[in-house]
């Protein structure tokens, strides 16, 4: 099993979908790492030589990724909360951000539902 920025990567998926697993690599990510390294997309993790591992890993080390990302990430969301903008004030209060509308749908964010009791009617 490799181990590319602190990630187990699994043996035996293709070398495109196994640096998927690290948080910040998507799958033209990938590709694109496995071209700078020289090494064939369909080729399996088990099949690396341990210098394509080193020059994968140098690849990868470029790139913003796992809890650096994370943090990031993170500073973002509270800089927006801060500052009190629309996309701020939405993330604070759990809702959808990006013009969503939240009458029907929106679980996600929402959470589960929270049922209201109605009112008795008042017997005369």
């Amino acid at each position: 099993m490799a181990r590319i920025a602190g990630i187990d990567i699994p043996k035996n998926k293709r070398g495109v979908i196994a640096l998927t697993y690290i948080f910040g690599i998507g799958k033209s990510r990938a590709k694109e790492v496995l071209a700078a390294a020289k090494v064939e997309e369909s080729t399996k993790v088990q099949d690396w030589t341990d210098q394509e591992i080193h020059d994968i890993r140098e690849q990868v080390g470029e790139f913003t990724i796992e809890g650096e990302l994370r943090s990031e990430i993170q500073l973002n969301v509270k800089r927006l909360m801060d500052i009190g903008c629309y996309r701020g004030i939405r993330h604070r209060s759990g809702l959808p951000l990006r013009g969503q509308r939240t009458k029907n749908n929106s679980r996600t964010r929402k959470g589960k539902r929270k049922t209201v009791a109605n009112k008795k009617k008042a017997t005369k």
